[in-house]
Parts: C-alpha cells; sequence; structure tokens
C-alpha cells in the first residue's frame, strides 16, 4: 500500500490519492507509516503524498492529517527510530504545522500536554513540534472551544502553559522542555510561570543534571524574568551549600552518607553553573547589570542570603571579564565593612544583643569562596587576587601627621578598616597556598607594592609576605628571581621597609643560595654607597645575616630574639654550607661592618644596637666583635688614671661649617659593650673554662674591658660637670652650635652614667661599695637631668625635646625595681639601704620603667637587649607591674606627699606606670592576659595554668584600685588628689574589660560604681566625667541605660532649675555627682553623649526591621515575630528617651554648648521618631495590618511631653540670645572701639541658634509623616499633637502698626520711633512666652 501511495503522489493524481488514503483505517495508516519508517525507506516522501491526500480544506483530510501527527509522535518518542530519521519526520511535520487549521492544533497541543504529563518523553525531539504548535495556535484568530467556553487562540495557548507548568514533570525532560520553551514566543506573566516551574524542578533533579538546565535557563532569561533566574539559582545553591555544612557537623549513620551528596561533586558542579552564568553574561550585558541589582537589594533585607559562597564566588567571576568590576568591588567592601561594623555595633550594647543574638558575618563567607576554589575554580581566583589587594590599599593602616605608622603587627585590629586589611591579606595568604598558578602574580604584585608604596605605611605587606615565605619557604625557590629583583632596590627604601622586608625573606636564605649570594653582593654594593640610606640598610642586612648563619659549635640559643624563630622552616644549614665556608662567610661580613665603625652616627648605631643579638646567636663569633668593639673604644678612652674625665667627648662630634652633629655616639658604644661582655662573661666564659681551653687573648680583651669599666666608673664619679665643659651657666638652647654642643655632651654623659649605673650593680652582687659608686653615678646622672630640665623650662620653644630615653635594659629595670621595693633578704638589706635612701633615685628607677612602658605601648619593643623578644617583654612586664602594684597599695600617696619637695611623688608614677601597662598588655598580649594576672597575684603562685578565671583574677585586682579611690574620696579636700583619682578611674575602666559581662563580678563592680556615683558629691570636673563615663561603659554592656539617663536628667533639671522661673522643682536627687558645679556642661554633656548613641542603636534597628518587613521569603512567619520583637524594643527605648528629653529641654540650660547640642540631639530624634513612622507607612502598604498601641501611646507622648515643651525651649534660647545682643549693643554705645567683641557676640549667637530652623523643619516632618499614616491606618494619630503657633520667626501686629507709621513720617523724626519699635519687640517678645507659660501651668 505505501508503495501504491508513493506512486500515485508521484504521479500527481491527487483524487485517486484521497480514495486510496480514505480506504485506509486509522490502524493501517499508522502501521503503514511505522513500517516504512522502521524498514528506513522513504519515510519522508510517504508522509508528503499522505499530507498531499489530506488537504485542509476538507474535513476528513484534517482528521487524517491529526492521525498521521498523533502517531508520529508517539512513534517519535518510541526510541525505536534512529536519530537522524527522528529528525527528518519532525522537520516535515513541522513545516505542515502551520497549515492546520485552529482547532485541530489545540487537539495536537492538548495530546502534547497529557504526553509530557504521562512523562512518556523519550529523547524531547518531538517538543520541536511541540514548540511550533504553540507558535502557530497563538498567531490563530478562531474561537476554540475550551471547557465550556470559547477561548481565541492566544488565550488557548496561555491556558495549555498554565496546565503544563502546574502538572507533575518527568525529571528527565526537564532540559528538553526548558529548551523547548525558547522557541515559542511568551508573554511576561507565561515566562514568570516555566522559570519559576523549571526553578521548581531543580531538587528533583540528579546534581549533574544541574549545569546544562541553568544554561537553557539563562538562555530563556533573555526573554524577560532575569532576576527570578538569578534569584533562583543562587537560593538553589546556598540552601545545598548550608545542608552540606550541616551533614559536616552532624556525624551520619552509614545508610544517610549515601543520600548525601559528595563535597567535590558539589563544588565541581557549581564551578560549572558559574562559568555558565558568565558565558551567557558575556552574550547579554544586562545580566551582569540584573546580578548586581539582585545582590544589592537582597543585601538591604538579609545579607546572609545575598552574600553567601556561591554569589560571592559568582561575582568575583563576573568582576574579571565585565566593565562592572569596579562596582562588585566597591559592593563587596561596603558588605564586608558594614559587616565588620555591625558586629562591632552588636558587642557595644547588651540590648542589642538581647534582640539579634546572631549576627551573619561576612568575612567568614569570603574565606569559605577561598576554600572552595580549590575544587578547579580558576575562573574565581583572579577576583580573589583582585579583591585582596584592593581591600589592603583601600584599608592600608594610616600614617599620622608627622608621625610614624601604627605597626599592622602586633596589637588587636579591632576597627573595621584594620579587620577588613586582615581579611585581604588572609585572602591572598590562602589563595597562594591553594592555587599554584598565581602564586607568582601574588608574590610579584606584594613586592611591587612593598617597593612603590615607600612613602606610606607597608607594614601590612611585609605582614603577608612574611606569612607567605613561613608558609611554604620551598615553594619560594621556584621564584626567587623575583625576591632577587627586589634587593636591587633595598638602598632606595626606608629603613623599616628594610628590616621588615629581610625578616621576611630571612627563612628562604636559609633554603636558597642563590638569594643570599645576590642579597650580599646587593649589600657590598650598598655599604660604599653615598646615601645614608643604602648604608643603613646594608648593616641590617649584614646583621641578619650573621644572627642567622650560625658558625658549627656555636652554643645554643634557648632565648630566640626574633619572634619567627620556631615557626619557620627548619632548615638544615650545614647540608648547604659547611662550617669553615659559614665561618669565612661570616667573618668577612665582619669585615664589610668594620668599615662602618668610621661612618655618620646613625649607622654606628645600628651596629652597636645589632652586636649583642649577633654574639647571641652566633657565640663563635665573641672574639672577633668583642676585638672589633675594644679597638673602637680605645679611640676615645683616656688610659691615664688621673685624667678627668676618663672619655675624649671632643672626639665626638663633628663640625660642618656652622653646624655640629655626633660623629660617635659613645654612650650607646659603651652600653653595647657592656651587654656584650656581660653575656660573655655568664654564658661563653663558663663553658670555656669548663673546657680546660682558655683562649689567652679572650681573657685578654675580658680584664681590659673590666679595668677600663672600673677607671672610668671611678673617675667620672670624680668628675664635676665643668670638667665636661658642662654646668648651669652653659649654654644649652639649640640654636647656636655651642648649644648643640652642649647637648649631644649632656645626653652623652648622662648615657654613659646610665650604662655605669647597670654595670656596676649588675657586678656588684648587693656589695655596699658598689652600691655607693651607683649612686656617685646617679648624682652626676641627675645633676645634668636637672639642669637640662631647668633651661628647657625656661626655653619654651624647647620644651619638644623630652627627656632622651634611657640606656637601662628593661630586664635590669625589673631587677632594680624587685631590689629597690621587694628585696627582703636580711644578707641585702645593708647595701640596700644606700639605695633607698635616695628618694630621688626611687623616683628615677620608676620613671625609667614608665618610659620603657610607654615605650614598649607606642612601637612595641624597647631598646637594649631582649627588646624585641616579646617573651623576655612579658616576663620583664609581670615582675615590674608585681613590684609597682606593691608598692603603690603599700605605701599611699597622703603618707608620702607630707614629706616631699617637688615632682611628682613615687606613688603616683607607680599608678601611672600600672595605667600604662594595663594598657599595652590587653594590646600586645591579649592572649597571655591569664598567665599576667596569675603573675600578679602572689598568694597563688602554684595554681595550674590551665584553670586560670580571668574573671576573678581581674577582680580582685579591682578591688584593690576601688579602695584606693574610696579613701580618695573620703579624704579630706585639701588631701584629695584630682589627678590621682582620675588615674585611678581610668585603671578601673581598663580592668573592667577584662570582666565577663554576665558574672557576679561585673555586676557587683557595676552596682558599686551606681552606688559611688550616687553617693559622692564630686566638685572635681575631670574625675566626674570620667566615673560617669565608666557608668555609662559598664551600664550598657548589661542592659540599656535610657532608664539611667532619664534619672540624670532629672537631676540636671533639679540642679539647673527651669526655664520657667515661676516653677518650683522638687528638691530630690538620685545622683550625688550632679550638683551645681558638675550639672552642665559635663554631666549634661556625657548625657546626651549617651542618649545619641542610644539613639544611632535604635536607628540601627529600624533599618533592620525595614529589611525584614520587605522580606517576602518562606521564614516570613520567624522574621514577623522577631520584627515584633524588634518593634517592641524600638518604642520602648524611644518613650524612654523622649521623657529625658522632656527633663532636659524644661532646664534653664546656660547658653553654650549645652543648648546647642540639645538642640541637635533633638533633631536626631525627631528625624529617627519619622523615620519610624516611615517603617509603618511602608507595613500598612504591605499589609493590611492595625498600627500598634505601643505606637500609638508613643505618639502621645511626643505629643504631649516634647514637641509642646521644644517650643516652649527655643523661646527661651531666643530670649537668653536676645539678652546678650542687647548687653552686646549697649557696650557698643559706651565703647565704639569694642566693635570687634560685638561682632564676636554676634557670630556666637548666630552659631548657636542655627540648629533651630533644623529642630523645627524635623519637627514639622515629623508631623507631616504622621498625617500620612494616620490616613493609611484609618487611626487618627494628630489628635495627641498641639500645632504651635511658636516659629522660628514671628510678626508682631504692634511692631508692623509702629512701622508703618515710621515711614509715614519724616527722616529726621525716624530715629526715636525705631528705639521704640524695637523696644516695643523686646517686651513683647518677653511676654509671648508668659502666655505659654501660663498656658502650661
Amino acid at each position: 500500500m505505501a508503495q501504491r501511495i508513493l506512486a500515485l503522489a508521484a504521479e500527481e493524481a491527487p483524487e485517486r490519492l484521497r480514495e486510496a488514503l480514505q480506504s485506509l483505517g486509522e490502524s493501517e495508516l499508522g502501521d503503514m507509516v511505522t513500517g516504512q519508517a522502521l524498514s528506513g525507506r522513504e519515510t519522508a516522501a510517504l508522509l508528503r503524498g499522505i499530507f498531499k491526500g489530506s488537504p485542509c480544506s476538507q474535513q476528513s483530510g484534517v482528521l487524517r492529517r491529526l492521525q498521521v501527527y498523533k502517531h508520529c509522535i508517539l512513534l517519535v518518542e518510541s526510541g525505536d527510530l534512529h536519530l537522524a530519521k527522528v529528525s527528518e519526520i519532525i522537520g516535515l511535520l513541522m513545516l505542515e504545522a502551520r497549515q492546520l487549521p485552529g482547532p485541530a492544533l489545540a487537539e495536537l497541543a492538548t495530546l502534547f500536554v497529557d504526553v509530557i504529563k504521562g512523562g512518556s518523553l523519550s529523547n524531547g525531539k518531538s517538543l520541536e513540534l511541540f514548540s511550533t504548535v504553540l507558535t502557530a495556535l497563538a498567531n490563530s484568530k478562531e474561537s476554540l472551544a475550551y471547557g465550556k467556553g470559547e477561548l481565541n487562540g492566544e488565550e488557548f495557548k496561555k491556558q495549555l502553559i498554565n496546565t503544563l507548568c502546574s502538572s507533575k514533570w518527568d525529571p528527565q525532560s526537564v532540559i528538553h522542555l526548558a529548551n523547548m520553551f525558547r522557541d515559542i514566543p511568551l508573554s511576561g506573566e507565561e515566562l514568570q510561570f516555566v522559570v519559576e516551574k523549571v526553578l521548581r524542578m531543580f531538587s528533583k533533579l540528579d546534581l549533574q543534571e544541574i549545569p546544562p538546565l541553568v544554561y537553557q535557563l539563562l538562555l530563556l532569561s533573555a526573554k524577560g524574568s532575569k532576576k527570578t533566574v538569578l534569584e533562583g539559582i543562587i537560593s538553589f545553591f546556598n540552601q545545598l551549600d548550608k545542608r552540606q555544612k550541616e551533614e559536616q557537623k552532624v556525624p551520619q549513620s552509614g545508610d544517610l552518607e549515601v543520600a548525601t551528596m559528595p563535597l567535590d561533586q558539589l563544588r565541581h558542579v557549581e564551578g560549572t553553573v558559574i562559568l555558565h552564568i558568565v558565558s551567557v553574561i558575556n552574550l547579554h550585558q544586562d545580566l551582569s547589570e540584573e546580578l548586581i541589582k539582585h545582590v544589592k537589594t537582597e543585601q538591604q533585607k538579609d545579607p546572609a542570603r545575598a552574600l553567601c559562597p556561591f554569589s560571592v564566588a559568582l561575582l568575583l567571576s563576573v568582576a574579571v571579564k565585565h566593565r562592572q568590576q569596579e562596582q562588585i568591588f566597591d559592593f563587596l567592601k561596603t558588605s564586608i565593612t558594614r559587616s565588620c561594623k555591625d558586629v562591632q555595633f552588636l558587642q557595644a550594647s547588651k540590648f542589642l544583643q538581647d534582640l539579634l543574638p546572631q549576627q551573619y558575618d561576612v568575612t567568614a563567607v569570603i574565606l569559605e569562596v577561598v576554600e572552595n576554589s580549590a575544587f578547579g575554580w580558576d575562573h574565581v581566583t583572579q577576583g580573589l587576587v583582585d579583591l585582596g589587594f584592593s581591600l589592603m590599599e583601600s584599608y592600608e593602616p594610616k600614617k599620622p601627621f608627622g608621625g610614624k605608622a601604627a605597626e599592622a603587627s602586633y596589637g588587636l585590629s579591632k576597627m573595621p578598616a584594620q579587620q577588613a586589611c586582615r581579611l585581604g591579606a588572609s585572602i591572598l595568604l590562602e589563595t597562594f597556598k591553594v592555587h599554584e598558578p598565581i602564586r607568582s602574580d601574588i608574590l610579584e604584585q606584594v613586592l611591587n607594592r612593598v617597593l612603590t608604596k615607600a612613602g606610606s605605611p607597608v607594614s601590612h605587606f611585609i605582614g603577608l609576605l612574611s606569612s607567605i615565605v613561613v608558609a611554604a619557604p620551598l615553594v619560594l625557590q621556584s621564584l626567587s628571581s623575583k625576591v632577587t629583583e627586589t634587593f636591587d632596590n633595598l638602598s632606595f627604601l626606608p629603613i623599616d621597609t628594610v628590616q621588615g622586608l629581610l625578616r621576611a625573606v630571612q627563612p628562604l636564605l636559609k633554603v636558597s643560595m642563590s638569594v643570599r649570594d645576590s642579597l650580599i653582593l646587593v649589600l657590598q654594593k650598598a655599604i660604599f654607597s653615598r646615601q645614608l640610606n643604602a648604608r643603613k640598610a646594608a648593616v641590617a642586612g649584614f646583621l641578619l645575616l650573621l644572627r642567622n648563619f650560625k658558625i658549627l659549635g656555636s652554643l645554643a640559643s634557648s632565648q630566640c630574639s626574633q619572634a619567627f624563630g620556631a615557626t619557620q622552616v627548619q632548615a638544615d644549614v650545614h647540608a648547604c654550607y659547611n662550617s669553615a665556608a659559614n665561618e669565612a662567610f661570616c667573618l668577612e661580613i665582619l669585615g664589610s661592618l668594620r668599615r662602618c665603625l668610621s661612618q655618620q652616627a646613625d649607622v654606628r648605631l645600628m651596629l652597636y644596637e645589632g652586636f649583642y643579638d649577633v654574639l647571641r646567636r652566633n657565640s663563635q663569633l665573641a672574639s672577633s666583635i668583642m676585638e672589633t668593639l675594644l679597638s673602637q673604644i680605645k679611640q676615645y678612652y683616656l688610659p691615664q688614671p688621673d685624667l678627668l674625665p676618663p672619655l675624649k667627648l671632643e672626639g665626638c662630634i663633628m663640625a660642618q661649617g656652622d653646624q655640629i652633629f655626633l660623629q660617635e655616639p659613645l654612650a650607646h658604644l659603651l652600653c653595647c659593650i657592656q651587654h656584650c661582655l656581660a653575656w660573655y662573661k655568664s654564658t661563653v666564659y663558663p663553658c670555656q673554662r669548663a673546657e680546660d681551653d682558655n683562649e689567652e687573648e679572650d681573657v685578654g680583651f675580658e680584664q681590659n674591658f673590666e679595668e677600663m669599666l672600673e677607671s672610668v666608673t671611678r673617675r667620672m664619679i670624680k668628675s664635676e660637670l665643668e670638667d665636661f665643659e658642662l654646668d648651669k651657666s652653659a649654654d644649652f638652647s639649640l640654636s647656636s652650635g655651642v648649644g648643640v654642643k652642649n647637648n649631644i655632651y649632656a645626653i652623652q654623659v648622662m648615657g654613659i652614667c646610665e650604662v655605669l649605673i647597670e654595670y656596676n650593680f649588675n657586678i656588684g652582687n648587693f656589695s655596699k661599695n658598689r652600691f655607693e659608686d651607683v649612686l656617685g653615678l646617679f648624682t652626676c646622672y641627675n645633676k645634668l637631668s636637672e639642669i637640662l630640665k631647668e633651661k628647657a623650662g625656661k626655653n619654651k620653644s624647647n620644651s619638644g625635646s623630652k627627656t632622651p630615653r634611657s640606656f637601662l635594659s628593661m630586664g635590669f629595670v625589673s631587677t632594680l625595681l624587685t631590689a629597690l621595693f621587694r628585696d627582703n633578704a636580711q644578707s641585702h638589706e645593708e647595701s640596700l639601704a644606700v639605695l633607698r635612701s635616695s628618694t630621688e633615685f626611687l623616683r628615677y628607677a620608676v620613671s625609667v620603667a614608665l618610659q620603657k612602658v610607654q615605650q614598649l605601648e607606642e612601637t612595641g619593643q624597647t631598646d637594649g637587649p631582649d627588646g624585641q623578644n616579646p617573651d623576655k617583654m612579658f616576663q620583664n612586664l609581670c615582675k615590674v607591674t608585681q613590684v609597682l602594684l606593691w608598692r603603690y597599695t603599700s605605701i599611699p600617696t597622703v603618707v608620702e606627699e607630707s614629706g616631699k619637695k617637688k615632682g611628682k611623688s613615687i606613688s603616683l608614677l607607680c599608678l601611672e606606670g600600672l595605667l600604662r601597662i594595663f594598657n599595652t598588655v590587653q594590646q600586645l598580649y591579649s592572649a597571655r592576659i591569664p598567665q599576667f594576672l596569675q603573675a600578679l597575684d602572689i598568694t597563688d603562685g602554684d595554681a595550674e595554668e590551665t584553670d586560670i578565671n580571668v574573671t576573678e583574677k581581674a577582680a580582685f585586682q579591682i578591688r584593690q584600685f576601688q579602695r584606693s579611690l574610696v579613701n580618695q574620696f573620703s579624704s579630706a579636700e585639701d588631701d584629695f588628689n584630682s589627678k590621682e583619682a582620675q588615674s585611678l578611674i581610668t585603671v578601673l575602666s581598663t580592668l573592667s574589660k577584662l570582666l565577663d559581662p554576665t558574672s557576679q563580678q561585673f555586676l557587683q563592680f557595676l552596682t558599686w560604681t551606681v552606688k559611688v556615683c550616687k553617693e559622692n558629691t564630686l566638685e572635681d570636673i575631670s574625675c566626674c566625667k570620667g566615673l560617669l563615663s565608666l557608668l555609662f561603659s559598664l551600664h550598657v554592656q548589661y542592659k540599656s541605660p535610657v532608664g539611667l539617663l532619664r534619672e540624670l536628667a532629672q537631676d540636671i533639671h533639679a540642679c539647673l532649675g527651669d526655664i520657667d522661673q515661676d516653677i518650683e522643682l522638687e528638691s530630690r536627687s538620685h545622683f550625688a555627682i550632679v550638683n551645681a558645679k558638675t550639672a552642665a556642661p559635663t554631666v549634661c554633656l556625657l548625657v546626651l553623649g549617651q542618649a545619641d548613641k542610644v539613639l544611632e542603636e535604635v536607628d540601627w534597628l529600624i533599618k533592620k526591621l525595614t529589611s525584614l518587613g520587605s522580606d517576602t521569603s518562606e521564614e516570613s512567619s520567624q522574621a514577623s515575630s522577631q520584627a515584633q520583637a524588634l518593634e517592641k524594643g524600638v518604642i520602648l527605648q524611644l518613650g524612654t528617651l523622649v521623657t529625658v528629653y522632656h527633663e532636659l529641654v524644661q532646664t534653664a540650660l546656660p547658653a553654650g554648648s549645652c543648648v546647642d547640642t540639645l538642640l541637635r540631639s533633638l533633631s536626631k530624634t525627631y528625624a529617627i521618631l519619622t523615620s519610624l513612622i516611615k517603617h509603618y507607612i511602608q507595613a500598612c502598604r504591605n499589609t493590611s495590618n492595625t498600627i500598634p498601641g505601643r505606637l500609638e501611646k508613643l505618639v502621645k507622648l511626643s505629643g504631649s511631653h516634647l514637641t509642646p515643651q521644644c517650643y516652649s525651649f527655643i523661646t527661651y534660647v531666643q530670649n537668653i540670645h536676645s539678652e546678650s545682643l542687647s548687653f552686646a549693643e549697649e557696650k557698643k554705645k559706651k565703647k565704639e572701639a569694642e566693635s570687634a567683641a560685638i561682632s564676636t557676640v554676634m557670630a556666637k549667637v548666630l552659631r548657636e541658634t542655627k540648629p533651630i530652623p533644623n529642630l523645627i523643619f524635623a519637627i514639622e516632618q515629623y508631623e507631616k509623616f504622621l498625617i500620612h499614616l494616620s490616613k493609611k491606618s484609618k487611626v487618627n494619630l494628630m489628635q495627641y499633637m498641639k500645632l504651635s503657633t511658636s516659629r522660628d520667626f514671628r510678626i508682631n501686629a504692634s511692631m508692623l502698626n509702629s512701622t508703618l507709621q515710621e515711614h509715614s513720617t519724616e527722616d529726621a523724626e525716624n530715629e526715636p520711633d525705631n528705639n521704640q519699635s524695637s523696644t516695643a519687640e523686646q517686651t513683647d517678645e518677653n511676654q509671648e512666652p508668659k502666655k505659654k507659660r501660663q498656658r502650661r501651668k
């Protein structure tokens, strides 16, 4: 039969063809087509023949066509045919489909829907036909039967799509369906239906099938619904990531583990999806704009959803190739800083912590992206690197004006900018570890920034470089050429940068011979450079090499002076270089360094400060170094035993024209000798003695040094100031050459005395004679010190030159203080009595300790041996603190001050020292605070380190200072020491940070602080400020301080009186600290400052509320319960604040800062009230909810207790200003010369009345939005607001009449009228508030 139809079709005999086809039944027709298709013969020709004999003009033809279409669809999807045959059949059917009438198309489309619903699609090829059918149907103008009614083609298509999207889809056919919809013209609504359906199918598909489906969906989004597509994809992968994390946290049982998705598979799928999105964005740029818009909108609502690991990775991938890079990085940077600020904001307030316990941390998310990128996400790495550098550059440490930049390497980084910079470094370090291809790029960029940013602080980049080297020194060997290129520029860098850079690459020097050799070449060139900076760089480099390349046989240094000693690569140097080579290498360097001893003072200084460390790390160099120092000191030492002074000071200076410079820092040289000798005698010498292998020359130099120091000591004690050409009559001004020379001499002599004090004390072994020598040396030092202080006092321009830095080492200071104040040994008593008898010496010892702690606090290290060793510094700090604490608590200042002559008392110096130490420990040694507090508690010395309770230990120390403060307050007025009380309050404030806010001890301390403020009538302004600041800082960690503010505001009101003089106030007082002296401006400004902080918190909460309100996600019920809690908190805070301002605006505050601050604070309050009302207006738009009763009460309170009083207060402010103006006018008449003073008053009045219009505008804005809310909520909120006629301008009828009369009279008579009118204006102005006051009564 098939052959006959083919033959008839070929003969162009339509009638016979039609007859032949009519003779066939439906099943026969189907079998014929199937047979022809399966045999692979002319299927297309047969179908064409059938269509030829079935014209659409006849009903029978249409029906036959439909039968063929239905049969072919099932045949194609059966999977029996070859794909080429399938394409041929579908192609033909698609061509013929457009000729079908509407009802036939409708029937065919319905069949397709049924096939899809039934899940019988196998290869989805027939869907190409479905898209053609739907397109043709949409263009059909006929009315089609649908159910009981009729629809046109477009509406019928819409119904079909709706039915299709509402039905169940077979997961295997989702991709084919998504592809099909791309070819169908869809309206916006239909497209939304389709997209949402496909997104719902994500969870039902296998992970591997997601990327192709995402690709189809993205191509489909070219028609619209981009936001929905992106939101769906991001949300889906965010949920998967969360589930993965939860599964990792909870160890699953075996059968469940089978069901979970493998982590690497998930990450690879995410990486592929990101690639697909980026490739589609290349085709459609507007998709990237939609992505940025989406994450920005989401961030306003819920940052955790907007910036999840997947979306951050996607943004970074998009940023690399597109013009939106700047926009994306700005968004990420603001998100990071905002997240850090939010965390900081929450930590500072217990009130906020209770309302919002969880807070999202974006930094953890970004580091998670770095971790995830290890799974082949190469397209993300460049974005990560760019973001890392962008963060480090945007938030780098700032250089203070004229000062040294604060180092980022120590102390806690608590500021959001510092945390962002730290995050940038972490991103780069982790990316460096994970991604090999980009390592070279990261290293090159870090080194470039170290070189090019020499003018600004680069400590953060050097810190990063150090971390990179520590993490992978062997990896860096392959990149060593980049490091050696950097060495060529060492001569041009600041010395701090050079030292940091060399310390950072030091582990690399141990594993790479080429790097070491290239560094030595550069340093040897630099040592002969004309630039001082280059020579200093050379010295720094050589000292580093000497410290780190040990000669075999050197003693093991148990106390490494550099922090990086233990953590860096433990390479066996002797595998690369034998000991002979190392020794030759070190001696060659020493030879180069000897040349530096004839260069400038700065270069020599670096050598003297570095030799001790070299000696300790490389003891085999001892004899060479000691010989070098001996030959150097001999140039200035005068050996004749009776010659005074013992050293040639004139050899230490050099004149160039009129200017005089220090050439040889003699005191530093002597200091270096003393420390090296002490170390040599205690460490090397005993070892050599034990081996019975004494080398004669070693004994020689040791003996030489001892004799020399002995002789210098004896002669320095005998020397008078005149011997050094220094006495009281000498010129010390820095403007003349002689003065500069005398200053240099004085500082050198004082330094030499200090070095000798340390030397004699250390070798004295508590001998009385030695201690008398120490006191003799101190006498010489003290005389000079007094002269310098006296001269500096007279010449004020010199006051900038502070006390010279002490030469005593931190270790010696701790030993000396312990001996002076805590040594109770019977055998030492007599000799120590010599030193203890001199109060000046005791004061000197404490003040040096104070200077050392200050240096440690500011720079993280001190001068002298072990100054850069954090462990040693910490031990010394603990010892010093023990002594100062004992001295301060044992001997009260009052007892001491009765016998003192001048200068600060020792107790007060001890207290200052303790304050600095507590600050320093929290900054530099936060991890060791438990050990620090343990060391102070002498009673509990043997406790285990593991069970140290920081809160208990801190509370014990706090109690000691509480007692001292109470004693101060209870002492007689003459004995009250304001400076000491202030320091005690600051110490308490610092120690309170160590208390756990949830502990009983914290609550006790807060209660005690409240009690002190309530019971002490303190008139000292500074102490009052300190105490209230302490009270507020404690209170905010316990609960919201609004109740406290209300009591203080009531006290201020009672103390200063009411703006209406006729009103008598009750004389009640909550806090005795609020009195006539402190109420204004001190307490008032502190209360307003704290109220402003509360307002900031409320403002922050309202923003959170608004974002919760606009969140329409599934967790909306949870969000609404959280929103209700936030609303309650906000309204209660604002309600109490209104009562605080209610008191303050009725207070007769003096003109000035209090009035100005209060007016600004009121404007802010109204602005925040307005933003709350706006939030409720928005809430009413979104839902039909009524406004809560609490809000109505708040509005009522603001209308009764704030707005009327604000207008009265404005009138009061204008009155006091008009009084000051009229007073100035009277003065002007008396003295014309005082016009400048009057213009100052005018300017002051203008400045202080400026906030008034702003306040009135804020009130009126508040009332405007109240009217809007009243309309939306159908609740009349304006019934509580009394509109006042008082504004920042007024028209007085009487004044207007008098002005009009003046215009009608002649000019000569104008002046008296003007005077009258001005008096009329004043009387009228004075009367108007009276009307208001009567109304108020």
